[in-house]
């Protein structure tokens, strides 16, 4: 007899996490087993299955975490609460609609995944894997073992646990960011930057987990949390650690001066997995900003609230100003993302049960719009006519799309509207959420910064909106200094000289045809997928607007899950 006792695990408490995980180990066995040209059909049935699964497991846990409160699990190391389960379940959604966009196809059978990351970009590598229709299918497994890490991450009950569930969902993501089948050296560059940033962030929170194992003997959120409540010399282990903590938490959420990786990314990696990446994982670092802070250091807030209304008032006017001056889609909604991030802290920095329910509804409303537009952005394409069309960057490329796409013109114009904070849409329901939770707690002149932040930014969402209603399209315009003079004696008729330069007559002028040269750049035009794309759009049009006009049911269901267990 050795003494061992084997230690009681609730299998059923991690459920949500084991199923995630689970599928996606079977789905890195799917890859060695499976022949290639059944694979990406199994990789897609197994991921959407996993993720439906952990929804359901959290519905399970719903009713027993009403009733007891909560539960603690691996001693510990595990807090099935509330507002666990309300971000579990938040990020499960966000990731089963993100990943109907990374599983679309076009009509040509192209995703958005380059056919082979590892070739050099323009290669002829890279050409004959395009030319062989090559499809990276382990980015399935991938976003499966973020999402397990994100489920993992707002639920850890010690530092260990968050600092392992952090490396899970960050790792995926470094490859992911890389794996763009267009612009594929500003992909790869924005990987190599995501990586280098957030081994530097996790190195920060590393260190700042030892200064805090130093301070109170052990990780454990409760333990530390009891150590807090009596005078020790060490209180500046206390506080340096803390701090450290949250920059590494704090660099997850995308606020400033920690954001520095957001817009390159989000402009760099394939628009399915920035939607995947600028939606999940908020929700999972907020709630693990919510849970250190609400948890671990509440009797720090004096030596805490000045850091974190400096970041909060910095990141919402700063992130403000600078996505004024953004003319790319992505980048621009990358700052907007950053601006984001400051609202959310307003409702962490209310420190009370409002602001944690509140910070919880924003998320959903938050992420379904944004996970929305992103989706709409993958799906407007730019062109010459004829030839290859490659992803919408540019503002330019939105003129007129109302005319092209009237549908998805109005979606992203409520998703837009949504971010902006307009009545009848979820983001003004979560903004007025967390606001007024700031004006309860104490932090008024945080909500009155907010507020005119978010007037501010109302410019950059409604200048695309006019280009999309009110701009002509790009390839209609006929600027003045493009009339040209062709000389009919070589040109041949007025009819013929404008067929032959792709321009329009528009009279003579001596022995000469004056022609109006169209633009020969491109054209906009929407991609015919395969239709999963569409779903997601028409499900998050759907999910901002009832949040916006009947939100009392979610407002109640996180309202009555918004207390953390100890």
């Amino acid at each position: 007899m050795n003494g061992f006792t084997a230690p009681e695990v609730a299998w059923g408490a991690l459920s949500p996490v084991l199923v995630v995980l689970g599928a996606a180990v079977v789905g890195v066995l799917v890859e060695a087993f499976v022949p290639a040209r059944a694979r990406r059909l199994v990789q897609v049935v197994l991921a959407l299955l996993a993720l439906l699964g952990a929804l359901v497991a959290v519905g399970l846990l719903w009713g027993g975490v009403e009733r007891t409160g909560g539960t603690a699990v691996l001693g510990g190391s595990l807090v099935v609460d509330g507002p666990a389960l309300v971000c579990q379940a938040v990020v499960a959604v966000l990731a089963l609609l993100s990943l109907l966009v990374l599983a679309d196809r076009t009509r040509a059978g192209q995703g958005a995944i380059a056919p082979s990351v590892a070739t050099v970009p323009g290669s002829e590598a890279e050409r004959l894997a395009r030319e062989k229709g090559l499809q990276q299918t382990e980015v399935y497994p991938l976003v499966l073992f973020a999402t397990g890490g994100m489920l993992v991450f707002p639920a850890a009950g010690d530092l260990l646990t968050l600092f392992v569930a952090l490396e899970v969902l960050s790792l995926p993501l470094y490859l992911l960011s890389g794996t763009a089948r267009e612009r594929r050296l500003l992909s790869q560059e924005a990987s190599l930057k995501y990586f280098l940033l957030g081994a530097f962030a996790s190195a920060v929170l590393l260190f700042g987990v030892a200064l805090l194992y130093g301070y109170s003997g052990s990780l454990r959120y409760a333990d530390i949390a009891a150590a807090t409540a009596t005078p020790s010399p060490l209180d500046g282990l206390l506080v340096l650690g803390s701090v450290l903590v949250l920059v590494g938490l704090l660099f997850k959420v995308g606020a400033m001066p920690f954001h520095s990786w957001t817009p390159d990314v989000y402009q760099g990696a394939p628009t399915p997995v920035t939607a995947f990446m600028a939606a999940c994982t908020k929700v999972a670092a907020v709630g693990a900003l919510l849970r250190f802070v609400y948890v671990v250091v509440p009797g720090l807030q004096w030596d805490l609230a000045p850091v974190l209304w400096g970041v909060a008032i910095v990141t919402m006017v700063a992130a403000t100003v600078v996505a004024m001056v953004q003319t790319d889609v992505k980048r621009m909604l990358g700052y907007s993302s950053v601006a984001h991030a400051g609202f959310l802290l307003t409702g962490v920095v209310a420190l009370d049960e409002r602001g944690v329910s509140g910070t919880l509804f924003y998320l959903l409303a938050y992420g379904v719009a944004t996970v929305g537009a992103f989706a709409v952005v993958s799906l407007v394409r730019q062109g010459r006519s004829g030839g290859a069309q490659l992803e919408a960057a540019d503002l330019s490329a939105w003129d007129g799309l109302a005319r092209r796409s009237p549908v998805l013109a109005l979606a992203f114009s409520v998703f837009l509207l949504s971010f902006a904070g307009i009545p009848l849409t979820g983001g003004f329901l979560g903004k007025f959420s967390v606001f007024s939770a700031a004006v309860d707690g104490g932090a008024w002149p945080l909500a009155l910064v907010g507020v005119l932040a978010s007037a501010a930014a109302a410019y950059f969402y409604v200048r695309v909106i006019v280009r999309m209603y009110f701009t002509p399209p790009a390839d209609e315009a006929l600027p003045a200094d493009e009339v040209l003079l062709v000389d009919d004696a070589t040109a041949g008729s007025p009819s013929d000289a404008a067929t032959g330069t792709g321009a329009t007559a528009l009279g003579t002028a001596g022995t000469g045809t004056l022609v109006a040269a169209r633009p020969a750049a491109t054209r906009t035009a929407v991609a015919t997928s395969q239709g999963l794309t569409a779903v997601t759009v028409v499900v998050c049009l759907i999910g901002t607007v009832l949040l916006g006009v009947l939100p009392q049911p979610v407002l109640d269901l996180v309202g009555s899950a918004a207390v953390f267990l100890p």
